[in-house]
């Protein structure tokens, strides 16, 4: 097996130079998919036989996603009369599903125990991403959707992945795991409410009807899957090991939807509001962890703040944006920032990973 994944990293190089070289040489850049998207399938799956690799294997594969919805679009917008962007709601609700599965009361026993670093926590989240993106959004004078959709992306909830990173980082987890699970059920009240207060002037906002979108899309998931997990938790062992999976694939069927639907505006303003997203993403890391530094939180806990303002969740994202029927213009930051997050913070959190701390150590 060693060998094939060898032989795989090697394809994948051959073929990202070939794509380079078509690039270069005036065959523009539609021409290189084929190239492009089998070098990431391959340097994927042979990943797996090198340790840095294979820790950003779901990372690789969200770029595989996103490269096949642009270069291919043709084929995931629709079937006859049925659009695949119909996909997208059920998909977001299984991963909800799936978190839900996860979850136990014991995961806000956090609230009790930390107070301080939970509140903390929530409010940098809610404060520090939605105004870095309204400024942003200002600063780079976007199209009102596209806008619209950059602040939205600050406005939702701490993404799922955030709790594996913060056990890479050797952060809280507990910690991890309770702003995340909070900032993901006070998301029908509190990101409406950004939304009409921040991007009120660039799209029309419904409140009430996106609350209840919102409710709808995490709340009922997440309430069954917990019910599933209280009653059902022997019954449902194997399906459990298999849901994580599920979930992950779901993740990538909604970036190749949404990618496609969306190709033309991203020829366009792709480039910029891919900067527009490693600036947000990365002062959200920043503030995140000065802001628990200020307080006086432990170091643990610190980096812990940092993932969960930095990390935001792109599927919901994109799930409003298709509520509001705006997923080609709305939906487009979700799209390039969830591989550029992805990316970042496993950087981020490998990086920390081999920087030791003292349990109480406030000084890096």
């Amino acid at each position: 097996m060693e060998k094939i994944y060898k032989l795989l990293l090697i394809s994948s190089a051959i073929l990202g130079i070939l794509g380079l070289g078509i690039l270069i040489s005036g065959g523009g850049l539609l021409a290189t998919g084929p190239f492009v998207v089998s070098a990431l399938i391959c340097l994927a799956i042979g990943g797996r036989s090198v340790s840095i690799l294979n820790q950003m294997s779901f990372t690789i594969w969200v770029m595989a996603a996103v490269s096949v919805g642009f270069f291919y679009p043709q084929y995931f917008q629709k079937i006859g009369d049925f659009k695949f962007t119909g996909f997208i709601v059920p998909l977001i609700q299984l991963i909800m599903f799936t978190m839900g599965t996860e979850m136990s009361l014991k995961d806000f026993e956090g609230v009790i125990k930390t107070p301080k670093a939970v509140l903390i926590g929530l409010i940098s989240h809610f404060t520090i991403m939605p105004l870095v993106g309204f400024t942003l959004a200002k600063s780079f004078g976007f199209p009102p959707e596209i806008a619209a959709g950059v602040i939205l992306m600050g406005s939702v909830p701490s993404g799922v992945t955030s709790n594996v990173l913060a056990f890479i980082a050797k952060a809280n987890m507990p910690l991890s795991v309770t702003i995340a699970a909070i900032s993901t059920l006070v998301a029908p009240i509190m990101t409406p409410f950004l939304m009409k207060l921040l991007a009120g002037q660039y799209v029309d906002i419904d409140l009430l009807a996106m609350m209840l979108h919102v409710a709808e899309i995490i709340i009922l998931p997440i309430l069954l899957g917990l019910l599933v997990n209280k009653f059902l938790r022997n019954s449902i062992k194997k399906l459990q090991t298999m849901l994580p999976k599920i979930s992950m694939f779901g993740v990538l069927m909604m970036m190749i939807v949404i990618v496609s639907s969306g190709r033309d505006s991203l020829l366009e303003i792709g480039p910029l509001l891919f900067l527009s997203a490693m600036i947000h993403h990365t002062i959200g890391y920043l503030l995140g962890y000065w802001s628990g530094r200020f307080m006086g939180l432990d170091e643990a806990s610190c980096r812990t703040i940092s993932l969960e303002v930095g990390m935001q969740n792109g599927g919901l994202a994109s799930g409003i944006a298709l509520q509001m029927g705006k997923i080609a213009t709305v939906g487009l930051a979700s799209v390039i920032a969830v591989p550029w997050m992805t990316i970042s913070g496993s950087m981020l959190s490998n990086w920390w990973r081999n920087r030791d701390y003292k349990k109480d150590d406030l000084n890096i």
